[in-house]
C-alpha cells in the first residue's frame, strides 16, 4: 500500500513538472499569469517568479501590470532575496504611485531592508536606508496601524547603529589612539545622546582626554589638562554614583594637582 501511494506521488510530481515546463515555453500568456498566481498562493514562489518574469514585458500598459510587479516583489521577499525585493517594491511605488499597493509596498521596501540589516560590526548602509524608508512611510501615512511596529523596528536599528559607533570608538580607545578616540566618542554622544552605553562612552572620553594631557608635549599640557578637568565635571555631574567613580576621582586629583602646581609656578 505504501509503495502504491509513493508511486502515485511520483506520477503526480512528474505530471506537475511537465505542466510547469510546458508553461515556461508557452505563448498562452493569460494562462501563464493565472498559473503564476496559483503557484504563489500555494507557496511555490520560485515557480511563480519564473512565470511572472517571463510575462512581465507582455503585460506592460495593461491592468495586470501592477499585479505582476506586486507579486514579483513578494516572490523575492518570500525567497528571502531582500535586496532585490526592496528594489522591486520601490519600482511598484514609482511606476504605479496611485495603485492600491502603494502603501503596502512602501512599508515592505523598508521592511525588506530591515530584514537585510547586517550584524553591528558590519557596514550599516542598509540599516540607515531602512530607517529613512520607514520614516518616509510614517511621514506619508502618520495614522497607519503599522506605526507602533515601525517605531519598534526603527528603535532596534538605531540601537544597532549606536552599538556600532560605540564599538568603533572603543576600538580606538583600547588601542590607545586617544585623539581618534576623543573624536569618535564625541560623535557617539552627539549622534546617539540616549545610547545605553552613554556612561561608558563618557568615561572613556574623560580617560582619553586625561591620557592626552599626561602624554602631551609641555606646551600643550595646560590646555589638555583643562579639557580633561572640564570633561570630569560633565561626567561627575551626570553620573555621581558611577561604577567608574573611584578611577575618575583618582585621575581628577592628578589633574587638579597639576593645575595647582602650574599656577603656583606661574
Amino acid at each position: 500500500m505504501k509503495k502504491c501511494i509513493g508511486f502515485l506521488l511520483v506520477i503526480v510530481l512528474m505530471a506537475s513538472c511537465g505542466e510547469y515546463q510546458k508553461l515556461l515555453k508557452s505563448n498562452d500568456y493569460q494562462l501563464m499569469y493565472k498559473k503564476a498566481i496559483e503557484y504563489y498562493n500555494k507557496g511555490d514562489y520560485q515557480r511563480a517568479l519564473n512565470l511572472l518574469d517571463g510575462i512581465r514585458t507582455v503585460f506592460i500598459g495593461t491592468s495586470k501590470a501592477p499585479n505582476i510587479a506586486y507579486y514579483r516583489a513578494f516572490c523575492n521577499y518570500n525567497l528571502k532575496d531582500y535586496a532585490i525585493a526592496s528594489d522591486l517594491f520601490k519600482q511598484v511605488i514609482q511606476t504605479y504611485p496611485e495603485s492600491s499597493f502603494a502603501e503596502e509596498c512602501l512599508f515592505m521596501m523598508g521592511f525588506c531592508d530591515y530584514k537585510a540589516s547586517p550584524k553591528p560590526r558590519l557596514d550599516q548602509a542598509v540599516t540607515e536606508k531602512a530607517i529613512n524608508e520607514f520614516q518616509l512611510y510614517l511621514n506619508r501615512y502618520p495614522l497607519s496601524g503599522r506605526k507602533d511596529k515601525i517605531n519598534g523596528y526603527m528603535d532596534e536599528m538605531r540601537d544597532k547603529l549606536s552599538y556600532k559607533a560605540y564599538l568603533s570608538a572603543k576600538n580606538y580607545y583600547q588601542r590607545e589612539y586617544y585623539k581618534a578616540a576623543v573624536i569618535s566618542l564625541q560623535n557617539c554622544l552627539k549622534d546617539f545622546p540616549g545610547s545605553k552605553y552613554r556612561e561608558e562612552i563618557m568615561y572613556m572620553l574623560f580617560v582619553s582626554k586625561y591620557q592626552m594631557a599626561v602624554n602631551s608635549v609641555e606646551e600643550k599640557k595646560l590646555e589638555r589638562y583643562n579639557n580633561a578637568r572640564e570633561e570630569y565635571y560633565y561626567f561627575a555631574d551626570e553620573y555621581p554614583d558611577s561604577r567608574y567613580a573611584s578611577d575618575v576621582k583618582k585621575k581628577y586629583d592628578e589633574i587638579d594637582a597639576y593645575l595647582k602646581n602650574y599656577k603656583f609656578e606661574d
